[in-house]
């Protein structure tokens, strides 16, 4: 049947559980496959119906922007009646809200920005817009808040000073960081990094840009970094290595799996689908380092599906995630491929780590290298990388 995998049962390896924490947005289960170049072919899914589709496939959460849930235009009494049932279809089928974010991108009047917009109405706008969904994902139970900055960009570097830009950006955030902290409210923020689309150029491009912008704000320590891999791969960068900074940087708040072909479009597709290699390094790392938070799959099925391969789309996500974890497990326990990491780190020791002292720069300075035979040592990386891929491909 399809939508049903063999042997989804509590006792499949695959079959995810709560610990597990992945999550889904409203946006990604209930995306209806328009494309610039075709309407939508699937219906729309009220919220509480993709609660309990979520439910049934064994997800353990469900993230949204304000307006996946209440319109726009709501007034204050419809707000309260859409909210009151989502809430209680969550409670009835186990689904936690961990995650919220703002829309300050589908409407009109965003479309030179919304922090960065030249018109300061339109600034002011974005924060009366976001504080309302601020309050509303503390309802709901969230703990991390997103941002992602679809239309903070230009297509033409005539049209807006940088600068500027990045100005309005940081008092649009150092303002909603108070009001967190006036509300009393336990969020912690997450900049989501891209480098275009929709707009020609977005600022704060990649992970590494936005970690430098967060220690321009007045509280960056409220504030972190929310990775996506297809984000990471439009650039051609590495999101494991993205990622890795971020937790060096104690910001790794909140991720975003799924995959891309780099020099596409944003593709948004199935996590593993693209890229099982960089998929298995990417799980294998946040497994290594004890990653707790949500892993959180922001993307879409193919165009193609109807609502069973919709179901097959989310399964799917989470049983590669699952296989890629158990295979990161094998990773850690191969004796050859630990016993060549092992051997890398073989020879004389020397911790530069131990810090610098004035006996220990002379010394160093005294010391004498053999620089030919550093130079003719081989690192076996071959036989690593080829014992990874039989691993991965499973004849090993």
């Amino acid at each position: 049947m399809r939508g049903r995998y063999p042997g989804a049962a509590m006792s499949d390896p695959l079959q995810p559980r709560p610990e597990h924490k992945f999550t889904f947005g409203l946006w990604t289960v209930g995306n209806r496959g328009a494309d610039p170049f075709g309407p939508p072919v699937r219906p729309a899914v009220p919220p509480v119906r993709l609660v309990q589709l979520l439910a049934e496939v064994g997800a353990y959460g469900v993230n949204l922007h304000d307006n996946d849930l209440v319109p726009i235009d709501a007034g204050a009494a419809q707000r309260d009646a859409i909210v009151r049932e989502f809430r209680q279809a969550c409670a009835d089928h186990g689904i936690s809200v961990p995650m919220a974010t703002t829309n300050l991108f589908s409407d009109p009047a965003f479309r030179d920005g919304a922090f960065t917009a030249h018109d300061p109405q339109v600034r002011a706008y974005a924060l009366q817009k976001t504080m309302r969904a601020m309050d509303l994902g503390v309802e709901l139970g969230a703990s991390v808040y997103v941002f992602w900055g679809g239309r903070e960009g230009c297509e033409t570097d005539a049209g807006k000073d940088p600068l500027d830009a990045l100005r309005w950006y940081r008092e649009c955030l150092d303002f909603l960081c108070g009001y967190a902290k006036d509300q009393g409210y336990a969020l912690r923020f997450a900049l989501e990094a891209k480098p275009n689309e929709p707009r020609g150029d977005i600022y704060l491009p990649t992970t590494g840009a936005v970690l430098g912008f967060i220690a321009t704000l007045a509280h960056p320590e409220m504030v972190g970094v929310n990775p996506e891999v297809a984000h990471e791969h439009m650039a051609g960068l590495n999101m494991t290595h993205a990622v890795a900074q971020a937790w060096d940087a104690g910001k790794l708040f909140h991720i975003d799996l799924n995959d891309q072909i780099p020099g596409r479009y944003d593709q948004d597709f199935r996590f593993g689908a693209a890229n099982p290699r960089a998929a298995f390094f990417l799980v294998r790392f946040l497994e290594q380092v004890g990653y707790a938070g949500s892993r959180h799959f922001d993307a879409h099925a193919y165009r193609s599906e109807d609502e069973a391969g919709v179901r097959d789309f989310a399964r799917g996500c989470m049983r590669t995630y699952l296989a890629l974890k158990d295979k990161a497990h094998r990773f850690a326990r191969d004796p050859e491929i630990q016993g060549i990491l092992a051997g890398l780190r073989a020879g004389d020791p020397y911790e530069v780590g131990s810090g610098y002292a004035r006996a220990r720069g002379r010394a160093l300075l005294q010391r004498t290298f053999d620089r030919g035979a550093l130079a003719a040592r081989g690192l076996g990386y071959e036989r690593l990388d080829q014992l990874t891929t039989e691993l991965l491909l499973g004849v090993r």
